[in-house]
């Protein structure tokens, strides 16, 4: 928890420090921030620059989702097909 939150600060904003882990960097995340997310140990989760500049963290991975929104189309596109070859 951070310093804002400890105070009650309505306002208050997570605090991430890029930290030594090992050989590695790394970023430890608030269980808070995990619930959130929808993330436990060992998931992975996504950046993505928003256009604003901002950077956007998400356990949805975005070209996964543009790839089942092309599949939806096709399946809806041509429904009768699938149906015909599920007999």
């Amino acid at each position: 928890m951070n310093e804002q939150s400890k105070r009650g600060d309505p306002e208050s904003v997570t605090v991430l420090q890029v930290r030594k882990i090992g050989n590695s960097v790394g970023v430890i995340l608030p269980k808070e921030l995990l619930a959130k997310l929808n993330l436990k140990v060992g998931d992975k989760f996504y950046p993505a620059e928003m256009p604003d500049g901002s950077l956007r963290l998400s356990p949805y991975n975005p070209k996964h989702a543009r790839t089942m929104e092309v599949a939806r189309e096709v399946m809806r596109e041509y429904r009768d097909t699938f149906a015909a070859l599920a007999k």
